[in-house]
Formats: structure tokens, sequence, C-alpha cells
């Protein structure tokens, strides 16, 4: 993959924790990356955002670029209005995106919440930037009640425009999940159509650096670099 776009199922979820595994360990197999955040919302000019939070846990080796950045923590289009700066077009997303990857082994595309949140005033969103770069989708969702539904429409959505889905990863698995959510371990590759690639804990953003970067490996399954296996997950935890 040389572009992998990273969406949710919705927002708060993990997203930007998920990106910094999948960047750590791209960089600990020797590849150069870059992240790319279209639109962060809700961050004031002088404050971190996602991008240069997935800098700060993978490592300052991991090139970060931003497009636009909106004060209020809104859908982008919302925002974009309601504080007079332009948007971004897909097309934007896509060029910078390209550019990216000329220089760099994996560039990750994180979005905004979820795959249709709307981008700019014409209704275009994450999914239309996915089609322009042929780039496949990683869908990060929640570990709880709600989930195969979200996930669900997602996957489908994802189908409908023709998009890959690559697979769907626990942005925040709990460390006693309850029921549904052990539940939910078989039954979302069941009602996505989309592989299950790993669980990142909850709480793993807090982790000092070189304590995320070192068990990032164990969260993530083979096709993102790491040795998370789905069948030993739901050993542990049975339903």
């Amino acid at each position: 993959m040389g572009v992998l776009v990273v969406s949710g199922t919705g927002t708060e979820i993990g997203k930007t924790v998920v990106t910094s595994a999948v960047a750590a360990l791209a960089v600990a197999a020797g590849r150069s990356v870059a992240v790319l955040k279209p639109a962060q919302t809700g961050v004031a000019p002088d404050e971190a955002g996602d991008a240069a939070e997935v800098v700060r846990l993978a490592g300052p080796g991991v090139t970060a670029r931003e497009l636009a950045r909106y004060p209020e923590p809104l859908a982008p289009d919302t925002a974009a209005r309601r504080s007079g700066l332009a948007t971004v077009a897909p097309q934007d997303i896509a060029d910078t995106a390209a550019g990216l990857a000329a220089a760099h082994d994996l560039v990750l595309v994180e979005g905004a919440g979820g795959l249709l949140v709307r981008f700019d005033e014409a209704g275009h969103t994450l999914a239309d930037a996915a089609r322009l770069l042929g780039a496949p989708v990683l869908v990060v969702a929640p570990a709880g009640l709600g989930t195969l539904n979200s996930t669900a429409l997602t996957a489908e959505a994802l189908r409908a425009r023709e998009l890959e889905p690559l697979g769907v990863v626990v942005g925040s698995w709990p460390a006693a999940p309850d029921l549904a959510a052990r539940c939910n371990l078989a039954d979302l590759p069941a009602v996505s159509g989309m592989p299950l690639l790993g669980a990142v804990p909850d709480g793993a953003g807090a982790l000092a650096p070189a304590e995320f970067r070192a068990a990032a490996g164990a969260w993530l399954g083979p096709v993102l670099g790491g040795s998370w296996s789905g069948e030993e997950f739901l050993r542990r935890w049975p339903a």
C-alpha cells in the first residue's frame, strides 16, 4: 500500500491512535511514513492536532501535513462555513497525498469522523478522495453496543462507491469488555464483510511514545505489520 485512508464509523473512537499504531509499525519496518489530516477541527491555531499526535506516538521521522484547520469541533464543511475559512476539496486531498506518496513509502490519510462527513459546499466526502486516490480504506470502529450497525453501514457505503474496504480495527478495546463487546468480535466480520485486523486497548494513546511503539505490534494484524491474531483474541475474550 502506498496510500491508506483511515476512516471511522464516528468520532472519538480511537482513529488517531490506530493511525499512530499503523505508522509506528511501518517506521519500525524501515518504511518512510507521512500522515495527512485534510481537515482538523476543534483545535486552536497554536495547539497540536491529530497529525502531530501521530508524530508524537509513532516517531519524529513521520512527516505530518494538514490542509485546513477550523476552531470549532464540527464537521469540516460546517466548521469552515462558520469560521469563514476555505473548505477542502477531494482533489486537494488526492493531490497532496499523491505528492507525499512520491517521497514516502506509506501515506496515511486520516479522515474527520465518519466516511461521509462533508468536507465542502458540494457535499464531497473522504470517500471521494479515496476514489480519486484508488486507495483502500481502513475502518476504525468502537467495541460496544451499536457498532455492528454503524460498521455495516460504512462497509456498505464503501462498496456502493466501489472502494476497497481493507478491514476493521477496534479503536478502543476496554480492559473489562462487556457481553456486547465480546460478541462483536465475532459478529463484526460477519455483518460488515470486512476482516477484523486488530484491537487497540483503551488508553493506548496515553502511553509514553517508546512504550506505544513497542506494544503496537501486538494490537494490529499482519496486514498492518503486526502480530495480532483474531483467533487468539477471540479465545481470550469468548462471548
